[in-house]
């Protein structure tokens, strides 16, 4: 299984950006895929997850503001951010849960200045 993430960038306070994640190989159907992210010298933290049924969860930081979705005939899970704020700047990485197994994708930076 691999996860490729894309969509990270430099973007003003108040701006949104859509981060997508394509996962390839050989997949059950019944997984859950999210989102976390990681600052330098912090631990990685949950962003969002979304379970193959649909079921969605948020770190309390990020509610209101970004939605995860999924596209299950692609295998493809978006994270799609508004209303961005600095302390959003981290790397971004998504990640696969299936059949006891966890798997990352590569990071993409996502940074919030002016």
């Amino acid at each position: 299984v691999q996860l490729q993430a894309s969509g990270g960038g430099l973007v003003q306070p108040g701006g949104s950006l859509r981060l997508s994640c394509a996962a390839s190989g050989s997949i059950f159907s019944i997984n859950i895929m999210g989102w976390y992210r990681q600052t330098p010298g912090k631990q990685r933290e949950l962003v969002a997850s979304i379970t193959s049924g649909g079921s969605t969860n948020y770190a309390d930081s990020v509610k209101g503001r970004f939605t995860i979705s999924r596209d299950n005939a692609k295998n493809m899970v978006y994270l799609q951010m508004n209303s961005l704020k600095p302390e959003d700047t981290a790397v971004y990485y998504c990640n696969l849960g299936v059949l006891a197994k966890v798997y990352w994708g590569q990071g993409t930076l996502v940074t919030v200045s002016s």
